[in-house]
């Protein structure tokens, strides 16, 4: 899979796509996409994703808050594991929310050469959403391209979004969530220095600097998986304020000890895979009681993860 990030450099031949926020890479956007990977190699032709960053709703509604379930590197990893071929990640602006939809799919036949679009049913592009599926076969018929439409797919009788997943995630809801993305959801960071107090108790946790933009579950104790150097080790992360202590934290920070590791972390960069919610996050009237509190909660955490692959 090659990755890019503008237009400017590509010029393709014969490609067929598809277009999309895709945040989460879920399984929806999964079957969508299986579809046209599998149709366009069978047609010996290349399957090309055209995404956008930051997240159009972002833009549009000048969302600050915590928002996305992947960052851009992410969902192209995601992507590529599908067997796409190329990812083009469009950086969006109010300027590009103004390009009507024949504008945006002659950019799109004029650099990619595209013959064929998959595209949900509900699908709509261009300024005010003009370009629905009606109007994109309309416009095919002038730049030569086909319109493909993929209807949604129902799994466990609910239909899969991304908003659903990020409500999910919000609740601190990750076995259900993991459900809809068909893998667990994870958190990425680099370990950087925090106060110490992990150590100070014997308990020796890994502050991750998250991405501002990325969601993190509710603040919680979580049972997760942590991946260092590729290789997965058992852990129990926080997520919280962690109210025991005086100078309470403003902001949510994701500390995760793993349980059978032995080394330095700092600088090093750790993925946390969420399996289960053990507890919601609480004060504690002593230390004490918050450390029988960890051991329980460690003791928890590996009964659950010695039932999940």
């Amino acid at each position: 899979m090659q990755h890019f990030t503008s237009l400017e450099e590509l010029h393709l031949k014969e490609t067929w796509g598809t277009i999309g926020a895709f945040d989460g890479v879920h399984r929806g956007h999964q079957a969508l996409i299986q579809q046209l990977v599998n149709s366009a190699h069978s047609a010996k032709k290349p399957a090309v994703v055209i995404t956008f960053y930051p997240h159009p709703v972002v833009v549009l509604r000048r969302i600050t808050t915590p928002f996305y379930l992947t960052s851009s590197e992410e969902r192209a990893t995601l992507l590529g594991e599908l067997g796409v071929d190329y990812v083009v990640t469009l950086p969006f602006s109010f300027e590009l929310s103004q390009l009507g939809a024949y504008q945006f799919m002659q950019m799109l036949t004029n650099h990619l050469g595209l013959r064929k679009l998959f595209t949900g049913h509900d699908f709509a592009l261009g300024h005010n959403r003009e370009g629905n599926v009606e109007r994109l076969r309309e416009i095919g018929k002038e730049l030569n391209y086909e319109v493909k439409v993929v209807p949604p797919i129902d799994f466990g009788g609910e239909i899969v979004s991304s908003s659903r997943v990020r409500i999910l995630v919000s609740r601190g809801e990750v076995q259900q969530a993991a459900r809809l993305l068909g893998r667990l959801y994870s958190l990425s960071g680099q370990v950087v220095h925090g106060d110490g107090r992990g150590q100070e108790l014997g308990i020796p946790t890994s502050n991750l600097e998250i991405q501002p933009q990325r969601i993190p579950p509710a603040n919680g104790v979580y049972a997760c998986w942590a991946v260092v150097n590729e290789q997965r080790f058992p852990a129990v992360t926080n997520v919280g304020l962690r109210p025991t202590f005086e100078n309470q934290l403003l902001q949510p920070r994701v500390e995760t000890h793993l349980l059978d590791f032995q080394g330095q972390l700092y600088g090093q960069v750790i993925k946390v895979q969420f399996v289960s919610r053990i507890r919601p996050e609480k004060r504690f009237s002593t230390v004490d009681e918050l450390l029988n509190q960890i051991q329980r909660d460690i003791q928890i955490a590996r009964e659950v993860l010695a039932h999940v692959e």
